[in-house]
């Protein structure tokens, strides 16, 4: 990296970076949502890499089930054409496991205008969501850096638990509201098909799960898919109950479940691997809630609970617990401050100095502007690029050279991009690195 005079950046070398370790992971990643339709038994089918989640059908005497409807209603007529070539037999039911809108929005595909149709969710379906929310236009923003919707196609890998680019045609306008909802349990049937729906918080507070014992499968909706679980969503959320997604995989993982089909990746089959991988998922949400309590009984800052915090060896190898989604100090920090609040403990934080005073402050131990910016240059050729990142803002809290330490920044964004395996974390860097290039855009 070599700087001409103080406001322009240039590289001196064009020589491809070799990838690293993370991305080819992430990248491999990739194979979980493979456009797919998925036949697990006789009755069961899902589809799967269509759009952003997956839905299912379950066959039953003189009708059908759908578990979950997809976002855009484009993408979910392609698939109701699909499971139409299976069977012909009429939707007697619809279930929703969650409010989330890439669950909901293509309902009408497969129900079209039959009002017979029984649409099930559970009681106060939806009420979390961002459409419901006073700060909606900065959650929309966020909700866009993290999925990376705007980033150029060459940028793209995926979203983790969803293909990079997904189906844009008519998002949500197939969305049909439920007429049928249950507070913490309900038992039906249709078709011929008991089916045994449960209430359960974790990635939202609107979740459920069904059991359908006749052919021994889970449908579990966003609280189990192939990553460590979104504890805490960057694009902004209100608290996950980490303690009570916790104790609900650990409950689902003792039924005999010969299918477990989540609302992202692909479907298990197989008592044993559905049983430990179960296990193992309930085991790592229960361990990051009860540790981080645990630090914060002792007294730790939020900061040193972070560090702390760190899931063991057996749990972290495991294929289906790597943060290709969420994140463990992301979801140690939103159990910390949803019990605490904002203050961690520490009273230098109770009124901390302006940003801009900070600045100065650090700037001039550093030994002024120019040694600063000296510094963060080296920073960056060393590859230390969070550290970078913050130099820079110190330095752009003075406006000092700003155009030139504005590329800076962007090159340490995207040198964090380049190392990351969690692919929201990935996305919002990338994201915020083409905001601050092209400012116009947003």
């Amino acid at each position: 990296m070599m700087i001409s005079g103080c406001d322009t950046v240039q590289s001196t070398s064009n020589t491809k970076l070799k990838e690293h370790p993370n991305i080819t992971k992430l990248k491999n990643q990739s194979k979980e949502f493979t456009p797919d339709i998925i036949q697990l038994n006789e009755n069961i089918y899902v589809a799967v890499g269509y759009d952003g989640s997956n839905t299912s059908m379950i066959i039953g005497e003189d009708g059908v089930i759908i578990v979950d409807a997809l976002r855009a209603l484009g993408a979910a007529e392609k698939v109701a054409k699909k499971f139409r070539e299976i069977t012909s037999k009429p939707v007697k039911a619809l279930i929703y496991t969650h409010g989330h809108q890439d669950h909901t929005g293509g309902a009408s595909a497969f129900i079209g205008n039959n009002k017979s149709v029984k649409i099930i969710a559970r009681t106060g379906f939806k009420e979390e969501l961002q459409e419901n929310s006073p700060v909606k236009p900065i959650l929309q923003k966020r909700n866009a850096r993290q999925f990376g919707r705007d980033l150029p196609l060459q940028d793209i890998i995926n979203r983790g638990v969803t293909a990079g680019v997904t189906s844009k045609d008519r998002v949500g306008k197939g969305y049909i509201k439920p007429n049928l909802t249950f507070n913490d349990s309900l038992s039906v049937s249709f078709a011929e098909v008991d089916l045994q729906l449960y209430a359960v918080n974790g990635e939202t507070n609107d979740g459920l799960f069904v059991w359908v014992p006749s052919e021994e499968a889970l449908f579990v909706g966003d609280n189990y898919y192939n990553a460590f679980p979104n504890l805490y969503a960057i694009r902004g959320s209100r608290y996950r109950d980490v303690q009570a997604w916790g104790i609900a995989i650990n409950e689902m993982s003792n039924y005999p479940a010969d299918y477990l089909i989540p609302g992202h990746t692909r479907p298990l089959s197989g008592k044993k691997t559905v049983h430990e991988n179960l296990r193992n998922y309930g085991k790592a949400i229960t361990f990051v809630y009860d540790k981080t309590i645990e630090c914060m009984n002792k007294g730790y800052t939020l900061e040193q609970t972070v560090e702390a915090v760190q899931l063991p060896n057996t749990l972290k190898n495991r294929p289906n617990l790597q943060e290709f989604y969420g994140s463990v100090p992301w979801g140690v920090r939103s159990i910390f401050t949803h019990y605490v609040g904002w203050f961690d403990g520490n009273p230098t934080d109770l009124y901390p100095l302006a940003l801009k005073e900070e600045a100065e402050n650090i700037i001039t131990l550093a030994g002024g502007e120019e040694r600063l910016f000296e510094v963060l240059k080296k920073t960056i050729n060393e590859e230390s690029f969070q550290w970078g990142l913050q130099l820079s803002d110190y330095l752009l809290q003075i406006n000092y050279h700003r155009k030139a330490v504005v590329q800076l920044k962007v090159k340490c964004l995207r040198g964090l991009a380049a190392q990351q395996i969690n692919a929201p974390a990935r996305n919002y860097y990338l994201s915020y690195a083409y905001e601050l290039e092209e400012p116009k855009r947003n």
